[in-house]
């Protein structure tokens, strides 16, 4: 176990040194200079920032300085706002997190449930219901849930009310917070649904569940006992790189929904070309991305005691 979880840090470290030289070198393919963005910088201010990030000096002695400052928390300074970039993050990922964290429960819980009942009922109305709602939620992108929901949740039930139970801006309040949820999970809900009813369908129709009917245990323990755990298996798998790009944020739905978060960060970075920010945010989701795959792949053993960690 010990030896496996090694091995998969070292990998996971590995990835990141070369998602970190990758994004060194579209650095280099980028035209102008890293404070671009900010046009009422002073040369001589410019000069010092080029000095002081290594810019002025040879490719490779660069690419050194980069690295060192990436792994030592040191992701550059903003052009537009000249605060450190590693800061703007702290400030805004809690706000992606948080909106992640419920997206992730909620797609997952659900998720899991709909399958489960569709492979159970499959053939009847439960079923069909189920997989409309996956249909849905992998065809309507999240922005335009989010606008809908804006719309018909927000402003035309809170005129028909006379009151505005779902705030459609901030996310200030619990209930500032229910939308956005919602219309970040719906696409994660429908993957984890159908994967969900495809997993149950082949576990229930395994040759350990047969021999469970036989011995008269009652459904509800076939279910809940055998079934389930070993149909969660698959969903466990695809939660790494789910959660990694549910935790960190919706780009459009935090734009729409006016949330202070990464995604609304990364997209007013784009907006005004704020250089430092752009690569800062990306070597973070990277990171972040990788760092949730390598947690998966560890717990997937712990749940699954079929799965031999040391070999």
């Amino acid at each position: 176990m010990t030896k496996y979880v090694l091995k998969r840090v070292v990998y996971a470290f590995l990835t990141i040194v070369v998602l970190v030289a990758i994004t060194f070198a579209l650095m280099q393919l980028l035209p102008g200079d890293p404070f671009i963005g900010d046009k009422a910088m002073s040369e001589a201010t410019k000069a010092a920032l080029m000095a002081k990030y290594g810019f002025d000096k040879p490719i490779w002695q660069q690419f050194l300085i980069y690295m060192g400052n990436v792994f030592t928390g040191d992701l550059g300074t903003s052009a537009v706002s000249n605060r450190p970039v590693t800061t703007i993050i702290m400030e805004s990922f809690p706000y992606s997190f948080d909106l992640g964290i419920r997206s992730l429960i909620f797609a997952t819980v659900i998720g899991v449930f709909l399958g489960s009942t569709a492979a159970i009922k499959r053939g009847k109305t439960a079923d069909t219901v189920a997989m409309l709602i996956s249909v849905i939620g992998v065809s309507v992108p999240s922005f335009i849930v989010a606008a809908v929901l804006q719309y018909f949740l927000g402003l035309k039930l809170g005129l028909a009310l006379g009151t505005f139970i779902f705030p459609i801006s901030g996310y200030s309040s619990e209930m500032h917070k229910i939308l956005p949820a919602l219309s970040l999970s719906l696409g994660t809900l429908a993957t984890v649904s159908r994967l969900m009813r495809t997993s149950m369908l082949d576990v229930l129709g395994s040759d350990y569940i047969k021999t469970a009917k036989a011995k008269g245990l009652s459904q509800r323990t076939i279910l809940y006992r055998h079934a389930l755990r070993n149909a969660a298996m698959p969903v466990l798998t695809v939660l790494g790189p789910l959660a990694a790009a549910i935790l960190t944020g919706g780009f459009v739905v935090e734009q729409i929904f006016a949330i202070p978060g990464m995604g609304r960060l990364f997209v007013t970075s784009i907006q005004s070309v704020d250089y430092q920010v752009i690569v800062g945010t990306t070597i973070f989701y990277g990171a972040f991305l990788i760092i949730a795959t390598l947690i998966i792949d560890i717990l997937y053993g712990v749940v699954d005691p079929r799965v031999d960690l040391s070999k």
